[in-house]
């Protein structure tokens, strides 16, 4: 390895620099979108462009929890929850020039809640009705039924306002060939794999109150470059041909945080879990002693140091605790380490060790499969666990598909846990995708059925204040952590890796992205 990443240094020191210095931003990323329409994809990496070439409505602050002014610079809801009316700014432009109004607010919204887009983050617009200008810059926004989370939810990328002149003119090739946003950068070429280039929006001044500079941007351009190798990344960061990264491999975190020009900051919470997901309708899984005996057999410490190489925090709850609406009663004894209390819980469900140390239960053993990714960290830690759970005598079997095919795998259920991280901006977000019944068989792969957690969601979700919200999204964090459904591992860390000549770094986090706007950085 070492002789690897000094050959890449060499090659790096002696290569022309990837961007300018000074007046460029120079981005490095893992993995390159599959195109930047923000409506059409759940990529990460679309919404890191967008959320800097684009605006949306509202904005989150850096606290992950509080919504402020964008594009809107109001709103009211009325009494009932079911109309929002959004008050516009009327000085904002596109990049193109074109004067931004309630039209294009009304465009985007549509197009999002249209099925013939088949948009995969329409349910985070909530039950919509009708969206509708009552004037040049005002839009009110209809629904069937109240929805808590929606201003939280327009923070999201899918979100960002599209010119759509800009959207009819390139057709298909609309988010390949190009995009007309409003946000402090212009988006100006993509070369597939290689990199994305926007230029400053001259003439923006509209950015949210979260930022001390509301605009222009302080750099010229921006450059995302796509680099795949980690190392290669490391030795990009590391020769100073890199500004900014937010896909550093954890192994090189610790050498990272003592070179002289590379700083390491991280957002508010980690709002990403690593998980295990048992199919509690899979006969091996129905008693929730199994579930919890699992779930204290693994040692997340060792977890967390060996594999995430300290990136992260063991996980005891499923929700992150600074998390908007955590519970901070929700039990959190999934997370202890306790061999003695799990084998006593699969004693006392009638799994008995048999002569080859396994447990058994008329007459078959205690056998699961787990499905996961063959890339990244899964294999990693499936193989662990597999080791943790061999010391109680369970079987654990272990089947890791590419990325391309995995989702496919776990469509035909046959499977009892699978292993996989999510990004999530709520305790709300989180449960009601993933636990209400409305979602089996995905991503409620838990064949998770059960009224009284469906209620709770619904009165969460419908909420018409805090208080009430608060309260049902704490009762289904209660109700599923008492079930077991899941084993939480690891709230896994969300690096922001900087060069200390690009000042005022801040680590954000909306849906992955640590950068956000970037208003404040400057070189």
């Amino acid at each position: 390895m070492f002789r690897r990443l000094l050959a890449i240094f060499v090659v790096l020191a002696c290569a022309e620099p990837l961007a300018a210095t000074g007046q460029t931003l120079t981005i490095i990323r893992g993995i390159d979108a599959p195109h930047y329409d923000g409506v059409r994809t759940t990529s990460g990496a679309t919404g890191e462009v967008l959320f800097m070439t684009g605006d949306t409505l509202v904005a989150l602050d850096y606290d992950l929890k509080t919504v402020r002014p964008s594009l809107a610079k109001s709103w009211t809801v009325s009494p009932d929850g079911l109309r929002y009316i959004f008050e516009l700014h009327d000085d904002v432009t596109f990049c193109s020039g074109k004067k931004f109004t309630a039209v294009d607010v009304v465009y985007t919204f549509e197009r999002v809640l249209d099925k013939a887009t088949k948009a995969p983050f329409i349910w985070r617009m909530g039950p919509a009705k009708s969206v509708r200008a009552t004037g040049a810059y005002t839009v009110e926004y209809e629904m069937t039924a109240p929805f808590s989370e929606l201003l939280l939810n327009l923070t999201n990328f899918h979100a960002t306002i599209v010119n759509s002149e800009n959207i009819e003119a390139l057709g298909k090739d609309f988010g390949i060939k190009g995009v007309d946003g409003t946000g402090p950068y212009c988006f100006q070429s993509w070369e597939p794999r290689n990199q994305v280039v926007a230029t400053r929006h001259e003439a923006y001044r509209w950015g949210p109150p979260v930022y001390q500079n509301r605009g222009p941007a302080k750099y010229q351009r921006v450059v995302w470059k796509i680099i795949p190798e980690e190392a290669a990344r490391l030795a990009t960061m590391a020769s100073g041909q890199g500004d900014l990264t937010g896909v550093m491999p954890d192994q090189y975190l610790p050498q990272i945080n003592k070179m002289p020009n590379l700083a390491v900051f991280e957002p508010a919470a980690n709002l990403n879990l690593f998980y295990l997901g048992f199919k509690a309708s899979r006969p091996n899984l129905g008693d929730v002693r199994v579930r919890t005996a699992l779930n204290l057999a693994i040692n997340r410490k060792q977890l967390v140091d060996a594999i995430w190489f300290g990136n992260g925090e063991a996980a005891s709850t499923y929700i992150h605790p600074k998390a908007q609406d955590f519970d901070p009663k929700t039990p959190t004894d999934l997370g202890r380490y306790d061999i003695a209390e799990a084998e006593r819980l699969l004693d006392a469900a009638g799994w008995a060790m048999g002569a080859d140390k396994l447990r058994y239960k008329d007459g078959k053993p205690l056998t699961l499969v787990l499905y996961g990714f063959v890339a990244g960290r899964s294999p990693k830690v499936a193989e662990a666990v597999q080791g943790f759970w061999r010391k109680i005598g369970v079987d654990l079997q272990l089947q890791m598909w590419d990325g391309t095919i995995v989702f496919s795998k776990l469509a035909q259920q046959d499977y009892d846990i699978w292993s996989i991280s999510f990004p999530y901006s709520s305790a709300g977000d989180a449960l009601r995708l993933y636990f209400h019944s409305s979602n089996i068989p995905a991503p409620n792969r838990m064949n998770w059925n059960d009224p009284e957690t469906d209620a709770a969601l619904d009165r969460g979700t419908t909420a018409l204040d805090d208080v009430t919200r608060m309260a049902a999204f704490a009762e289904v964090q209660q109700i599923v952590h008492r079930n077991a459904l899941w084993v939480p591992l690891v709230h896994q860390g969300l690096p922001l890796v900087a060069n200390k000549r690009v000042k005022n770094v801040r680590a954000h986090h909306v849906y992955g992205s640590l950068i956000y706007k970037g208003l404040d950085l400057a070189p």
